[in-house]
């Protein structure tokens, strides 16, 4: 049986903004149009525009009567958030977003374009709650939730840029997501899993986005992954694990002292089973601190134990926030890090690292503002 999840994993709309039609699935879709006094298949009209047209103003749905546009432009399409800058690095093809939403709180997105794919790094709360010390949204602390539709406008401004072409490559597809930013996805988990079907859905009841495109990153909410692979979807599974000792993870990743690692292994296990999919562990490689080549050791002996060939390590150099104590681990360490991860039968890649001179890691530009 799947342990429900403690309440302060599924908090109330305490700050969210209006209700947007991006919040609605399509029973709620129709039952917004019966409160306006509309025909339901308004919705589907409404729906294609959003997720198929990339279009979140009523005023350009030329299909809609122009009596009704102002009417829906109010009670379904509130403004959500607003860009207060772009900042680019990697000539343009990497473009972080800083968005203030409706009550002020700010969140980041970024956007990373390769020549086989375009990456879409996207937030799910303000701040984060799980103080993991060498993260900047970590130190920041919890502001609040975001909702689905703040969760998806982040998407749905990304395929449109990529559309009409603003990033250098010329007009483009957004062919992944990653829920990777601000805050941990499963302490928001409803309105994550919510999102999460918006993006994967095809048009027009979603983005259209392969499942195994998307991927939900969490440090270890062990009842939500456990809910998560019975929802049955086959997105990506990304567990931040960062070391393999629990004496170590108690204090990098404080959340360790309710979920330890061999609690955290098993809901892995029980994912990569109910969906065949390989689960990612993220290691965020620290100088002097987890990068010794005996935990490299250590990690391949806990994974090939509990996951075998459904695990994959995903090595991150630790991009320094300013101010910190904390720093990335020489290349060489890396590399024996690697080796002995390898050496275990893991399948093992350091993640190709992007944006250090624009604040890219999560967190740092809302500091700075």
């Amino acid at each position: 049986m799947v342990e429900p999840l403690p309440l302060v994993f599924d908090a109330p709309r305490r700050g969210l903004p209006p209700r947007h039609f991006a919040d609605l699935d399509a029973a709620g879709r129709a039952e917004a149009m019966g409160e306006l006094g509309v025909p339901a298949f308004r919705g589907k009209q409404l729906a294609n525009q959003y997720f198929g047209r990339l279009e979140a103003d009523p005023g350009a749905m030329t299909d809609l009567p122009a009596g009704l546009r102002e009417q829906i432009g109010s009670e379904l399409f509130p403004r959500l958030a607003s860009s207060v800058r772009h900042i680019e690095a990697d000539g343009g093809t990497t473009r972080k977003t800083l968005w203030k939403l409706h009550d002020g709180s700010l969140v980041e997105s970024v956007l990373m374009r390769y020549p086989d794919r375009a990456t879409l790094c996207i937030s799910s709360q303000a701040g984060c709650g799980m103080a993991c010390p060498f993260c900047a949204t970590g130190q920041a602390g919890l502001q609040r939730n975001l909702s689905a539709a703040e969760i998806l406008e982040q998407v749905r401004e990304a395929a449109r840029a990529m559309r009409d072409g603003e990033v250098p490559g010329g007009p483009g597809r957004l062919s992944n997501v990653v829920f990777m930013g601000m805050g941990e996805p499963l302490a928001n988990y409803k309105r994550v899993l919510t999102a999460v079907r918006g993006i994967v859905s095809p048009p027009p009841s979603g983005f259209g986005l392969s499942q195994r495109s998307v991927t939900v990153s969490t440090v270890g909410v062990v009842p939500a992954i456990h809910r998560l692979a019975e929802e049955g979807l086959h997105v990506t599974l990304a567990v931040s694990l960062h070391t393999p000792d629990d004496e170590l993870r108690d204090t990098l990743v404080p959340v360790n002292n309710r979920w330890p690692v061999t609690e955290v292994m098993d809901a892995a296990r029980h994912y990569a089973d109910a969906t065949g999919r390989r689960v990612s562990i993220e290691y965020a490689l620290i100088r002097d601190v987890n990068d010794q080549t005996w935990r490299g050791e250590m990690l391949g002996r806990l994974l090939t134990q509990r996951l075998g060939p459904m695990a994959h390590v995903n090595l991150i150099p630790l991009n320094p926030t300013p101010g910190s104590e904390w720093d990335a681990s020489p290349k060489h360490q890396q590399d024996a890090f690697v080796a002995a991860v390898r050496q275990s039968g893991v399948s093992c890649t350091v993640r190709d690292t992007r944006g250090q001179e624009i604040a890219a890691a999560c967190g740092q530009l809302a500091a700075e503002e």
